[in-house]
């Protein structure tokens, strides 16, 4: 493709920037499907796949949950993208940034199904939904229910409140392994009181990936007149749905995880009707109105931001369905391997509704930490230890450039673990 026709095709995007280099333009190819296997066992489509990556071969890296490694072709095109800005340096923060940040705005509503007046970028999760539990119209005996299993920094930001406007935090606690989703929204349900103004809950909880039945959580508490905050951060471009389907109020998710985008870039959305009465994080002209009063961010990396397009390419080209097919393969692949086994403990559930590529896995008699660091001192296996909130074991979280034959040394190595 010659840069003309790049350029072209780019402003298609939504994004023209005029000046780009010859090595933006690189295509991304990938490998062709062998329709005689289902998408998510053909082994050859995938180690494609995983070609167009640089993969550190030092351990088999079974954390692909806190940050996702950028595959070669987008990681290519973001650092041109860091070249162009410093080649114009404040001509580009004064003349063109606003406008391509704007344009990467619309990228991502049209990626989660949402209209670009309820969306805006930030920096990650917490930044968005901390936003949110700081800049809520708390008043003093107001309560706000969340559960033990929900992120730190979130929490930590519900105590903050609460120290400074007196409201009352109510902590549940969500089961592992929940016989149905009328059990997960009863635990909610009933922790609900006339003062309750607030619920956050996990899309996908971090710490072992069950996913919780949102849409119904949201139902009924809007039934109660109580909104609802979504922590989304595993979510995004690992299932496939579409924010507004929710029914939430609010939503704040990562970018760099499942989405893969480099570091810095996050989301946040937040129905109109509940748009005004947030506090900005930032204090914000008074002629910036709607969720953009929200969304002061200074003198930040706007380059990052303007790898969010590759990065939705990339995933687009290999298919939203067929992602998520392999990514839960790739689960139940070891799951069902080890499940059975009498010192192994699987915290979390394994049917296609309740989880996809994360699980949580433990070794009765063995601490986690202890775990992690023999998977990754004798095995040369990567994962994080989980110890806390019900929850006892590491998280294992495979990627799309996992390999069966990685989670065969896994399996294995958690067999001899376990005697």
């Amino acid at each position: 493709m010659n840069k003309r026709s790049f350029i072209k095709s780019f402003a298609l995007t939504g994004l023209a920037i005029p000046e780009l280099s010859n090595a933006m333009a690189t295509e991304i190819s990938l490998p062709k499907k062998d329709s005689s296997f289902p998408i998510a066992e053909d082994e050859n489509y995938w180690a494609g796949i995983r070609n167009l990556y640089k993969i550190k071969p030092d351990y088999i890296n079974l954390e692909n949950g806190y940050y996702n490694l950028l595959p070669e072709p987008t990681l290519e095109k973001y650092l041109s993208i860091i070249k162009e800005v410093n080649y114009h340096a404040s001509f580009y923060m004064r003349k063109r940034q606003f406008n391509e940040r704007a344009e990467q705005n619309k990228l991502i509503a049209s990626f989660t199904g949402c209209n670009p007046s309820e969306i805006v970028l930030t920096r990650n999760t917490t930044e968005s939904l901390d936003l949110i539990i700081s800049g809520y119209p708390w008043q003093k005996d107001d309560e706000a229910i969340f559960a033990e299993q929900d992120y730190g920094a979130m929490i930590d930001m519900f105590k903050q409140v609460a120290n400074r406007y007196g409201i009352k935090n109510t902590i549940i606690s969500i089961p592992n392994i929940p016989a149905s989703d009328e059990e997960i929204v009863s635990l909610y349900e009933r922790a609900i009181t006339p003062k309750t103004k607030l619920i956050m809950i996990c899309h996908m909880i971090n710490i072992t990936g069950q996913i919780l039945p949102v849409r119904k959580i949201c139902d009924m508490a809007h039934k109660y007149g109580v909104e609802v905050m979504v922590d989304g951060a595993h979510a995004i471009a690992h299932l496939q749905f579409k924010i507004p389907d929710l029914n939430c109020d609010y939503y704040g998710a990562s970018l760099h995880k499942w989405l893969a985008v480099p570091l810095g870039v996050g989301l946040l959305y937040i129905k109109e009707k509940h748009q005004s009465k947030i506090w900005p994080l930032l204090g914000e002209n008074e002629s910036v109105t709607g969720i953009n009063r929200l969304n002061h961010f200074g003198t930040n990396p706007v380059h990052t931001y303007l790898a969010l397009q590759f990065a939705i390419d990339f995933h687009n080209k290999i298919g939203a369905d067929n992602k998520e097919r392999r990514l839960r393969f790739l689960q139940q692949y070891w799951t069902k391997q080890v499940a059975n086994l009498p010192k192994i403990q699987i915290n979390t559930p394994t049917d296609n509704e309740r989880s996809c590529a994360i699980a949580n896995v433990g070794i009765k008699g063995m601490k986690p930490s202890d775990m992690a660091n023999t998977l990754l001192n004798k095995y040369k296996i990567y994962t994080v230890a989980i110890d806390g909130a019900g929850v006892h074991g590491c998280r294992i979280t495979p990627n799309v450039f996992t390999t069966l034959k990685e989670l065969d040394a896994f399996v294995n190595a958690l067999m001899e673990m376990a005697g």
